[in-house]
């Protein structure tokens, strides 16, 4: 399975959902909280490509954006195979 790297706030709504859908498919990943890690927060813009919103969802190190993002993956039936799942 591929490596799965969140980065999150305390509060957040889309966070939540993130977490909801990844959990739903039997994905594990490591989550970053930015209020609890600040010192991560220049990292993740950077490989995020500016994106300063959470949640930011790396998939071995590929940036998929925030839970639009990956929402709008799954519905397209792409983020399975980019999550490993159903090969």
């Amino acid at each position: 399975m591929p490596e799965v790297l969140m980065y999150t706030k305390t509060v957040c709504p889309y966070c939540d959902r993130a977490k909801s859908l990844l959990k739903s498919k039997g994905v594990v990943w490591k989550e970053i909280n930015l209020e609890r890690q600040p010192e991560q927060i220049a990292g993740m813009i950077q490989r995020a490509e500016g994106r300063r919103t959470v949640p930011q969802i790396f998939v071995d190190g590929l940036g998929l954006g925030g839970f639009d993002d990956i929402a709008a993956l799954d519905r397209q039936g792409k983020l399975d195979p980019i999550l490993g799942i159903g090969h």
